[in-house]
C-alpha cells in the first residue's frame, strides 16, 4: 500500500531547483489495493491478430531478481510499463459497438501485458448528463461518450490508469468528468489529468507518480510550463518514477512531424510540444507520453529518458475516429525503467483500427516503420533508433 512519504534518497537530478519553495499541501484522496501488477495507488492532490507473433515485446522484466551481479552489485530493479494513444470506444447512444462492446480488445490483449498499463481515455464514461459540448447548429464539434458500463472493457484489456487530460474529458460537463472517475473506480481503474492531480501507484515494489496535462481548463496545463513543471518537481518527491501523460499537439494526417515552436489547432493554443517535454525532463520526469495529433509522430531521447511525441489513434469504435490511411495507425508502447529511471529497453508494437474501430495487431508493422522515419527526419541525433520489428534503442549521440 502507498505510503505519504516520499523516496528517502530522491535521485540527486531531483532535487530542488530553487530554495525556500513554499511546501505544497498533499491530501490523499484515494487508496486502493489491485490484484495484477500494481499493488497500491494514491491519487493525490496539491496546492496482427496474434499478439504472441513477432511483434510482441519481451517478457515484462519487472520481476527483475535482486541477485548479485557479476561485480557483486545488487541487480537494479526494473518494471515494463505500457501506453497507448486515443482511446474512444464508441458514442452513444447510437454508434456502439456490437455485442455491447464485449470482447472489443481481444486483439490487443497480449501485447498491452505489463507492471502497469496506460492508456488515454479520449471520451466520458457518462449516460447522458443534460449538458454537451455541441450545440444542435454546430458544425466542426465532435463530442464522444460511452456507457459507464464500458469501464469493463477497459479493466478486461488489462488497462490499470487512464489519462482524461484531454479535450473529450468535460464533453459532458463536470457530471460527466466525474462519472467517468465514479465508472472507472468501480472496476478499480486509477485516472490521472485533474488540476494538480498526481496518481502514485505501487508497481512491484516501484512507487510511479503519473500526471496528466492538456490546454483545457479541467487539467494540469500543457500551456503554463511553469506550473506544469512544479507538478512534475513534487511528483518526484512522490515517487521512484514520473511518467507525464499528454495531449498536445495539432490533429490531422498531415500532422506527423515534430518542430520547435507553439502548435495551434481551430484557434486554440495546442502547446509547444518540444519546449514542453524537455522542460518535464529538466523537472524529474522519466518517462513523457503523447496522444493528440491523431497520427504517430517521433521519438525522441533527451537526457536519457524517452519522448513519445504521439502514439496516434488506438481506439474509435463505429467510426468515431477516422482510419482513413496514417488515422488509422497506432501503437502499444513498451518501455522498461529501472527505479532509477534509467532505460533498460523498449518496442513500439504497431496496430491498427479496422473496420469497425477496433485495435488490431498489425503485421505490416506501419506505425513503426513511419516512426522509424520521423526519427531520422525529426531528430537526426537525438531520435530513437527503432527496428523493423519495433525494438527502440537510444542514439549514441542522446543528450
Amino acid at each position: 500500500m502507498y505510503d505519504t512519504n516520499p523516496p528517502t534518497t530522491p535521485r540527486s537530478r531531483r532535487a530542488p531547483r530553487s530554495a525556500g519553495r513554499t511546501a505544497l499541501v498533499v491530501t490523499a484522496v484515494l487508496a486502493v489495493l489491485l490484484g495484477t501488477g500494481v499493488a497500491g495507488v494514491a491519487a493525490f492532490n496539491m496546492l496482427g491478430d496474434d499478439p504472441a507473433g513477432p511483434q510482441t515485446a519481451p517478457s515484462a522484466a519487472g520481476s527483475a531478481s535482486a541477485d548479485p551481479s557479476p561485480t557483486g552489485e545488487p541487480e537494479p530493479k526494473v518494471i515494463s510499463l505500457s501506453a497507448t494513444g486515443d482511446i474512444v470506444m464508441g458514442n452513444a447512444p447510437g454508434r456502439l459497438p456490437a455485442n455491447g462492446g464485449k470482447g472489443f480488445f481481444n486483439s490487443v490483449k497480449k501485447a498491452l501485458a505489463a507492471d502497469l498499463v496506460m492508456g488515454n481515455l479520449e471520451e466520458p464514461l457518462t449516460d447522458d448528463t443534460g449538458t454537451s459540448k455541441c450545440g444542435a447548429n454546430s458544425t466542426r464539434c465532435h463530442q464522444f461518450r460511452a456507457p459507464p458500463s464500458y469501464a469493463a472493457h477497459l479493466k478486461e484489456a488489462g488497462f490499470e490508469l487512464l489519462n482524461q487530460a484531454n479535450n473529450h474529458g468535460y464533453d459532458y460537463g463536470k457530471a460527466g468528468y466525474e462519472n467517468t472517475q465514479e465508472a472507472l473506480e468501480k472496476y478499480d481503474l486509477q485516472h490521472t489529468g485533474a488540476p494538480n492531480q498526481i496518481t502514485v501507484v505501487d508497481v512491484e515494489g516501484v512507487k510511479v507518480a503519473v500526471a496528466g496535462f492538456s490546454s483545457y481548463v479541467w487539467s494540469n496545463s500543457l500551456v503554463d510550463i511553469s506550473s506544469a513543471k512544479k507538478v512534475i518537481q513534487k511528483a518526484a518527491t512522490m515517487a521512484d518514477l514520473v511518467v507525464v501523460q499528454v495531449h498536445m499537439g495539432g490533429e490531422g494526417s498531415e500532422k506527423t512531424r515534430v518542430r520547435p515552436g507553439t502548435e495551434m489547432f481551430l484557434g486554440e493554443n495546442r502547446g509547444d510540444p518540444i519546449k514542453f517535454s524537455h522542460s518535464m525532463i529538466d523537472a524529474g520526469a522519466d518517462l513523457v507520453v503523447g496522444h493528440g495529433p491523431h497520427v504517430m509522430r517521433a521519438l525522441e531521447f533527451y537526457k536519457g529518458r524517452l519522448i513519445a511525441y504521439s502514439l496516434g489513434n488506438f481506439a474509435g469504435g463505429e467510426g468515431t475516429l477516422s482510419n482513413n490511411g496514417r488515422l488509422g495507425w497506432g501503437a502499444v508502447l513498451k518501455v522498461s525503467l529501472t527505479a532509477e529511471g534509467e532505460w533498460s529497453g523498449g518496442q513500439l508494437i504497431s496496430t491498427y483500427m479496422n473496420g469497425a474501430g477496433k485495435p488490431t495487431m498489425d503485421s505490416e508493422r506501419r506505425a513503426a516503420g513511419l516512426v522509424q522515419d520521423l526519427c531520422k527526419s525529426d531528430f537526426p541525433k537525438t531520435g530513437a533508433r527503432v527496428a523493423a520489428d519495433g525494438k527502440i534503442t537510444p542514439p549514441a549521440a542522446a543528450s
